[in-house]
């Protein structure tokens, strides 16, 4: 593989030669190379459970989380992350910084503020005084008032927009017909009925798609709605709390298997899945562990490992709209590039093994460790004594 500053330029055969003088070459005899990895749901800025609650409102130490939190992802073999509803301004800042090189972590397509209806989720049991202090979301109820908030969302520079149920008919078909007219996808964190109400609204993508129904199932491969099943958070849950308590959300009857069964019938519709983890609370600290048992739920679904891998990288660049950059290894594309000890092609767990990470053409991990490249000094206008 041939990488000229940002992309990939060429895929030769092993036994090319002829490199130019200068050529940086890595040699990894041995190991496995994929496209980087990509996780489609993360909240950077979210605290831990036992975060005060002024320095869990305070901007300030919300931007240090989420460079925290890049970090265990970028370690992780994971090169682009999609933040679906963090603190006021923060997510946007910390895209701008990683596309400049200033801080280490993968790049950022931030949905700004998490869009809900009054009582709707992340709503539940929070005074809307707390709510609006932690800015990462927005309440909004009526038609009106859900369009103003996409807009808002666009103004400061939104890849993409997150609703969230629970909402009436009318609110959700007006903020994704406002998306749309903006030219930005919706996804819609939804479950039950709700599904059905997003996806007849024109949602690109559901978040924790968990229908009970096989109408709304159909109508998501009809209409070619994505899904981003989570199914990970919904484990965690289960295995740290026992079960969803004083919560409003119809996910209290969820379990393991009726979730896995749910992916299965997805599968079977046809219907593409993605791969996110919705790794709040102290859980992103496992990483990589969720991401690659989120990747062995598919398979136990029935992917194969491959084709989980391929969810991983392909489908979700997808899902992102950026297959065109991302995704694939193939010249043209940017050069987002993950090197395991091992073949994670037959063993998931060998993602664990990340030995090099190379994001938009830069060395990022090296040796498994995040590597930050020395700054370039600037010549001072002034001469020095």
């Amino acid at each position: 593989m041939v990488i000229e500053r940002n992309k990939i330029a060429k895929i030769l055969p092993v036994s090319a030669t002829g490199w130019p003088k200068d050529a940086q070459v890595i040699d990894v005899s041995g190991k496995t190379i994929l496209p980087g990895l990509i996780d489609l749901h993360t909240h950077l800025t979210y605290p831990l459970a036992e975060t005060d609650f002024g320095v869990g409102m305070n901007e300030a130490d919300a931007t240090l989380r989420g460079a925290e939190k890049l970090r265990y992802f970028l370690e992780s073999g994971i090169t682009s992350v999609r933040d679906v509803g963090s603190q006021g301004d923060v997510p946007f800042r910390l895209k701008e910084w990683v596309r400049e090189n200033r801080i280490p972590g993968p790049r950022v397509f931030p949905a700004g503020a998490f869009i809900t209806a009054e009582g709707g989720h992340s709503t539940e049991n929070t005074p809307d005084e707390m709510i609006r202090m932690m800015g990462a979301t927005r309440l909004a109820s009526g038609p009106d008032e859900c369009r103003q908030a996409v807009r808002e969302q666009f103004h400061k520079g939104a890849d993409v927009i997150k609703l969230g149920s629970h909402f009436s008919a009318e609110e959700v078909k007006a903020a994704i017909a406002e998306a749309h007219e903006l030219g930005l996808k919706v996804t819609v964190d939804a479950e039950t009925f709700y599904v059905q109400r997003a996806v007849e609204a024109g949602a690109d993508t559901i978040e924790h798609p968990l229908p009970r129904s096989e109408e709304t199932i159909q109508l998501m491969a009809k209409k070619g709605v994505a899904a981003d099943p989570t199914l990970i958070p919904y484990q965690i849950i289960f295995e740290e709390w026992g079960g969803y308590f004083g919560s409003t959300s119809r996910r209290f009857t969820f379990s393991k298997d009726a979730n896995l069964e749910m992916l299965k019938r997805l599968r079977k519709a046809g219907i593409k899945c993605g791969v996110g983890t919705d790794l709040i609370l102290h859980w992103y600290r496992y990483m990589p562990a969720p991401y690659i048992r989120e990747l062995k739920n598919f398979v136990e679904a029935g992917w194969s490992v491959p084709e989980a891998l391929v969810a991983a990288t392909k489908i979700n660049s997808e899902i992102l709209d950026m297959d065109d950059r991302l995704g694939t290894l193939q010249a043209g594309k940017l050069a987002d590039v993950l090197v395991v000890d091992g073949r994670p092609d037959e063993n998931l767990d060998d993602l664990a093994k990340v030995d090099l990470v190379i994001r938009d053409g830069y060395r990022v991990v090296e040796g498994g460790r995040v590597t930050i490249p020395r700054h370039q000094a600037q010549k001072m206008k002034v001469a020095t004594p």
